[in-house]
């Protein structure tokens, strides 16, 4: 029976209103929220439970406000929840070094996780974290099933290609056919009565540091034609400025 683990992050609700403030955004008031591909993944992970046995641990890195999403993930049905606790950004080599360091911690087997956080989008994590596991890896999964091993549907050149996945393996998880089941009332009121486990893992130093920050520069003020006579000069425009024509 498999040592499954989920990698979850919380992030930005994707339908909040942002602010600015001093050329940063203010999170402030901002709903934080599991990341949405994370979802997808904590899906087939307890698929893969549910198809072949084990237990499925969700994890992730931050401090305590993140044992929200946690125990999201414990209401819909994971068994345990793990946080390695760490304060501040980390770059994708600390971050993926903490992980491959708690994933061994907690002998997994398996490791599923979104393509991508909502917040960065840099999809790094899950090839990252294979690569220091030295497991096979597999991206922009969106279909999976468990009948004599692990396979998964992903993209190809030539449409979608269903691959054998030998264990151990990272599988980083998109959209596709994944229906994320909803929390019930019982899974709800087991979340809130659940305890984080929390891991303290030294992490390397940051080898890239954010310098500063910026707003990206202001669009120019749009542009508007009256009259069929305008209608080259448009043309004209939309081929040599807009690159549509």
């Amino acid at each position: 029976m498999p040592n499954i683990v989920v990698l979850v992050k919380q992030v930005p609700d994707t339908n909040a209103k942002i602010a600015v403030s001093g050329n940063r955004v203010d999170l402030s008031a901002v709903k934080m929220v599991m990341s949405p591909y994370d979802e997808f993944a904590v899906e087939t992970a307890l698929q893969h439970r549910e198809a072949s046995g084990g237990e499925v641990t969700a994890l992730t890195v931050g401090g305590a406000g993140c044992d929200k999403i946690l125990k999201d993930a414990k209401a819909i049905g994971v068994d345990r929840i793990v946080r390695v606790d760490a304060e501040g950004e980390m770059d994708s080599n600390a971050l993926q070094t903490v992980l491959a360091k708690a994933v061994t911690e907690l002998g997994a087997e398996v490791v599923y996780c979104g393509k991508a956080a909502a917040d960065t989008g840099a999809g790094s994590t899950g090839p990252g974290l294979a690569e220091r596991m030295g497991w096979a890896s597999v991206s922009n999964a969106i279909g999976a099933s468990f009948d004599g091993g692990l396979s998964v549907i992903a993209p190809s050149g030539a449409g979608n290609a269903k691959l054998n996945v030998p264990l151990p393996a990272v599988v980083s998880c998109d959209k596709g056919d994944f229906k994320v089941r909803k929390p019930n009332v019982k899974g709800i009121m087991q979340a809130k009565k659940a305890s984080v486990d929390v891991h303290s893992i030294d992490a390397p130093a940051s080898s890239v540091t954010v310098t500063s920050h910026s707003l990206p520069p202001a669009k120019p003020a749009g542009k508007t034609f009256d009259g069929g006579a305008a209608a080259a000069e448009v043309a004209q425009l939309l081929r040599d400025e807009a690159n549509v024509l």
